[in-house]
């Protein structure tokens, strides 16, 4: 992937979001996406998808669920860019609101694959 074909895709907002808690969070299913996000099933999917199929997010199923996490075959620049997003305390504090709703999600499956 090219730099600005990276960035263009950051330039919506509810993938920016989906990124930032998968980076933070080692694995996340649609379902912890769409409670910490407040958005439509349907519209968090869409997301995942081009972010899956930009080579960024891969998936992996663990039983009934299905685990989004970071590629680990991304070129060394991009990794530095997602790990700088995810420690950015400007990006922390502006989206405290969805970690809050993910971390205090009910009945949040319990992902098996690690941070």
């Amino acid at each position: 992937m090219l730099p600005h074909q990276f960035f263009k895709m950051l330039s919506d907002e509810t993938r920016l979001r989906c990124l930032l808690l998968v980076a933070r969070e080692g694995a996340l299913c649609v379902c912890e996406l769409t409670a910490a996000l407040e958005e439509s099933q349907p519209k968090v999917s869409r997301h995942l998808a081009l972010l899956r199929s930009s080579g960024v997010l891969v998936d992996e199923r663990v039983g009934q669920w299905v685990y989004y996490h970071i590629s680990s075959e991304l070129p060394g620049w991009l990794r530095k860019v997602i790990l700088g997003l995810k420690e950015s305390t400007c990006l922390q504090a502006q989206y405290s609101a969805d970690i809050e709703r993910l971390h205090t999600m009910p009945n949040r499956p319990c992902a098996k694959l690690a941070k």
